[in-house]
Parts: C-alpha cells; sequence; structure tokens
C-alpha cells in the first residue's frame, strides 16, 4: 500500500490537466481501479486480516482522493488566473446609454391629486368605462332630451336588430362610478372617482378621450360651505400656494343648487400665474347634490345631503405645467413626452396648504 500511495500520489502530482487527472482517478478509485479491486478481495480474508487491511485501504482511498480534490482545485484556480490575464475589462468606461421612460403628465397629475383628496379622507372608486344608459344618464337625473344623450355628443355602443333595449356607452362622465359607490357603501360616504371618460370632441382644448376626477361628500349637515373649503384646499395644495375660488351660479341636472368655480389668476407675458391677480379662470362644474341621485344611489334625501363636484385632469395638467395644446397629450410624439415626462422616481410635487 505505502508504494502504491507514493505512485498514485507522484502521478496525481504531474498530471498536466484535467483529463490527466481523470485518468489517475479512474485507475485508483474507479469501478476496476486497483483501490476499488483490493476492497473486494477483503471478503477473501479471516477477520482480523480484513479489520487491519480494510481500515489501511479506507485510509489509502480517502487520502487519495483529498488529493485528488486538491489538485483539481489548483488546477482551476491557474485555469482561472490565465483567463483573467487574457480576458479583462476596463470598468472605468462610461456604461452605454440606455433609453428612459417617463412618467406621462397625466398620471402624474392624478397621482397628485389622488394624494390630495386622500389626505382630506376621500378613498378612490372606481367603475366600467362601458356604462348603461341607466348609470350614465338616468341615474344622474338627465332628462331624454338633453343633448348629451344625442349621437353628436356620445359615443353608442352597437345593439343587434330587433334588441330594443337602451343601447350602452362609453360613459360620458366619472358620475356613474359614484352612483355605483352610493350603491355599494351607503351614507356617510366620501370619494374621488378618477378616469377616463370619452365624448365627441376634438380641437385644442377638447379630445373624444380625456380624464376627469369626480368627488363627492355625502353626511347629514354637508353644506356648500364645505365643498368651497375642499376645493381651495385642493386647489391651494395642487398649485403650491394660496388659491381664492368664485363661485357663479350654474346648471347641472344632477346637482341643485349648482355652480361653476373660478380660480383666481392672472396673466403675465402671456403665461397663467394662478393665485394671484384680479382674473378669474373656470376650472370646474359643482354644487349639491340633487335628491333624485340620492335616491338612485339607494340614499334617502330627507336624511341626508351632499355635494359633488367635477374637473378635467388633462386641463389641470395644462394649466400647472404650461402646456398649451390637449391634442399633444395624445400624440405619443416622444419629444413632447420627454420634455413634460416625469421621472419614475419623481414624487408627486403636492404642497401644504
Amino acid at each position: 500500500m505505502d508504494q502504491l500511495r507514493e505512485t498514485y500520489l507522484a502521478r496525481i502530482s504531474a498530471a498536466a490537466d484535467a483529463a490527466a487527472l481523470e485518468e489517475v482517478r479512474l485507475a485508483a478509485l474507479g469501478k476496476k481501479g486497483e483501490i476499488s479491486l483490493m476492497m473486494r478481495e477483503l471478503g477473501k480474508m479471516s477477520p482480523e486480516e480484513r479489520q487491519t487491511t480494510g481500515k489501511a485501504l479506507n485510509q489509502l482511498r480517502d487520502e487519495l482522493d483529498s488529493a485528488l480534490r486538491a489538485r483539481k482545485t489548483t488546477m482551476e484556480d491557474a485555469a482561472l488566473d490565465e483567463r483573467l490575464k487574457a480576458e479583462w475589462l476596463d470598468v472605468t468606461l462610461p456604461a452605454r446609454h440606455r433609453a428612459r421612460g417617463t412618467i406621462h403628465p397625466v398620471s402624474q397629475v392624478t397621482e397628485e391629486c389622488t394624494a390630495i383628496f386622500a389626505d382630506m379622507g376621500f378613498r378612490v372608486a372606481e367603475g366600467p368605462q362601458i356604462e348603461t344608459d341607466w348609470y350614465n344618464f338616468d341615474a344622474l337625473n338627465i332628462a331624454p332630451e338633453h343633448p348629451a344623450r344625442q349621437e353628436h355628443d356620445t359615443f353608442f355602443m352597437h345593439r343587434a336588430p330587433g334588441d330594443n333595449r337602451p343601447p350602452h356607452v362609453l360613459r360620458t362622465h366619472t358620475s356613474p362610478v359614484q352612483i355605483r359607490a352610493m350603491q355599494e357603501q351607503g351614507a356617510p360616504i366620501r370619494v374621488i372617482a378618477p378616469g377616463r371618460v370619452y365624448r365627441m370632441d376634438m380641437d385644442q382644448t377638447h379630445a373624444p378621450m380625456f380624464h376627469q376626477i369626480e368627488g363627492m361628500a355625502i353626511d347629514r349637515d354637508i353644506s356648500m360651505a364645505n365643498l368651497k373649503w375642499v376645493l381651495e384646499e385642493f386647489f391651494t395644495a395642487f398649485f403650491g400656494t394660496k388659491v381664492k375660488t368664485r363661485f357663479r351660479a350654474s346648471h347641472f341636472p344632477f346637482t341643485e343648487p349648482s355652480a361653476e368655480v373660478d380660480i383666481q389668476c392672472s396673466w403675465v407675458n402671456g403665461q397663467l400665474r394662478v393665485g394671484e391677480g384680479d382674473g378669474w379662470l373656470e376650472v370646474l362644474g359643482s354644487g349639491m347634490m340633487h335628491p333624485k341621485v340620492l335616491r338612485a344611489g339607494g340614499i334617502d334625501p330627507d336624511q341626508w345631503q351632499g355635494f359633488a363636484f367635477g374637473m378635467g385632469i388633462d386641463r389641470m395638467a395644462m394649466l400647472k405645467y404650461g402646456i398649451p395644446d390637449l391634442r399633444a397629450f395624445f400624440e405619443s410624439d416622444l419629444r413632447w413626452l420627454r420634455h413634460y415626462g416625469f421621472g419614475a422616481l419623481e414624487a408627486p410635487s403636492v404642497h401644504a396648504g
């Protein structure tokens, strides 16, 4: 065994590559290797010889196995050193440019609005973009002869011949979400409903698909004073400066009384400045919720009352970030998106009022 040990240790040391090392391993420890064949002979020995010889063979096998592993590791380390010498990378070189996408102004302003109203206790409600005639019009007290229910203003879905049910529509506002929220939660309730809406209109300040955010609050003692406070707090936080509002009497089927809301502003060298000057700019519609709308939502108007408001998210983005043309929002112009877009890690710019 001493001679075997010396022979194989010498061959292991002399192995020049992995193939030669594997050849030595098979010759010594393989199924037909010398050590393995000697282990098979143990059964022919007496118990005393088997104990002595078996122990020596196991020690020899373990020693050769350790030597093989050590030699293999040494060879791998040497190969890696040679590879590192041949293959190298200059980590001081500047990285390759990778194009980055940006957050669309509509998404950014939606997040800003949501964050501000969340601070005032409003939760976000969502609903389908294809609505029934009842949710989009009837439940909101919009009469059958109202212009919004005509084909020149609303996108109606196709009905099969002979199907006389009122056609579904692409929702013209997010007010149907308020009806669904009232039916699901009841009163008291405080929600906002941001989302896409559709109307047949297209010019510099109108698009056939645009975005609205509507809100409502219902309780036993809600008043127009609460509405004014909520809106002024919102505008102050959104524009980052104290903003005064002006309410003008108006008419909407779903609110009574109704009011258009203007914000204080001025124009300096063709640039809008919100919160200063003696000018006014109309930005949204609002009012106290009509009793018929409350009933459609399953709420008793003799016990509860509330306010509602709605504004265009795209228009708010235009006012805050100086974007002149609404149509550019949806043209997928990369130059425009890079200029007006926001970084993916850029937090919404919400200022405390």
